[in-house]
């Protein structure tokens, strides 16, 4: 069955780092779009970064310059390096993988951002 575990969330102070990672199985992962999508309380989900089966990759403006979207097709994983991380990133991060009509969601990990 399909799977998408994301994992790596947690509490950190302003300006720090996190580095999220998202395990898929159940899918021809090399073939799939997957992304990074954040939702605040009260706000609607939001596409942060996402990355192509080339590699190429796109970011919201609200966090280019300070994440890093990639993907590792070996080991069946994306990952989202945050660096100098502000209040405003504080939501409910969740990993998406797409191709054609198939849609796939995790649930989701939590990022903190609060000194």
């Amino acid at each position: 069955q399909v799977e998408i575990v994301e994992s790596g969330g947690g509490l950190v102070q302003p300006g720090g780092s996190l580095r999220l990672s998202c395990a898929a199985s159940g899918f021809t992962f090399m073939f799939y779009v997957m992304s990074w999508y954040r939702q605040a309380p009260g706000k609607e989900r939001e596409l942060v970064a996402m990355v192509n089966s080339d590699s190429s990759t796109k970011y919201a403006d609200s966090v280019k310059g300070r994440f890093t979207i990639s993907r590792d097709n070996a080991k069946n994983t994306v990952y989202l390096q945050m660096n100098s991380l502000k209040s405003e990133d504080t939501g409910v991060y969740y990993c998406n993988g797409k191709f054609a009509l198939y849609d796939y969601w995790g649930q989701g990990t939590q990022v903190t951002v609060s000194s």
